[in-house]
């Protein structure tokens, strides 16, 4: 299905957990034509629950927890510190 609506060349695509259940080598051509599109300026809605994918692909990244928005992280300073207290409802604290 999702191949199908890549191919399509969309100008929005809204993606739920895109790599979900297959193998490696799909994850990568599925990484490679989302990048390609989010390079060509077509906008994507990632939602995922694989940190390290949307750390990947994610030019910004929206937390929410308890069904709120808690977060909204440009991804260049997204850390997987500050994404997961967010996701845990907590504040950050420094250390």
């Amino acid at each position: 299905m999702l191949a199908r609506e890549l191919d399509r060349n969309p100008d929005l695509l809204l993606i739920g957990q895109p790599t979900r259940g297959v193998d490696i080598g799909a994850i990568e051509f599925i990484h490679r034509r989302l990048v390609a599109l989010r390079d060509a300026g077509k906008a994507l809605l990632l939602v995922s629950v694989e940190l390290d994918e949307i750390l990947a692909l994610a030019d910004r990244i929206l937390v929410m927890h308890d069904g709120r928005i808690v977060g909204d992280v440009p991804r260049l300073a997204a850390t997987e510190r500050t994404l997961g207290l967010m996701m845990a409802g907590l504040p950050e604290t420094h250390t």
